[in-house]
């Protein structure tokens, strides 16, 4: 009967947005909001792939949808997702065999992810889409 009394008094926090998360926590969701939305989004990008290997014609087309600033933004946000995705899983792997698992050595890891990400894409960006 105690516990329930405990329970009930306890404070509860349902606003999501005055929840400030440290560094390594903002980095964990972003890590599964990209992948959740790499995922879903493959099917549509293989089938763009496989619509532009079918023919020159139908890879004219797709260039020019690609050619569109507002799709270019859109692949852009892709790339940074996949390599965000990619640069956090190896953290997340680092952590696992129990490297850089002190709380300066996450906020540093998670700084490192987050650069290197935006890094990486910037380059592979302005490589494929320009």
């Amino acid at each position: 009967m105690a516990d329930i009394a405990i329970k009930k008094k306890r404070p509860k926090n349902l606003n999501l947005l005055s929840i400030r998360l440290p560094l390594p926590g903002i980095l964990s969701i972003i890590h599964r909001i990209a992948g959740a939305a790499l995922f879903l989004l493959l099917p549509a990008l293989l089938w763009i792939l496989q619509n532009s290997l079918a023919s020159a014609e139908t890879f004219a087309a797709i260039k020019g949808v690609v050619a569109n600033p507002l799709v270019k933004l859109i692949l852009f946000g892709l790339i940074w997702m996949y390599m965000h995705h990619f640069c956090a899983g190896i953290r997340y792997l680092l952590l696992d065999v129990h490297k850089g698992v002190d709380l300066a050595s996450a906020r540093l890891s998670s700084w490192i992810v987050f650069a290197v990400s935006i890094a990486l894409t910037l380059i592979v960006g302005a490589k494929v889409l320009w």
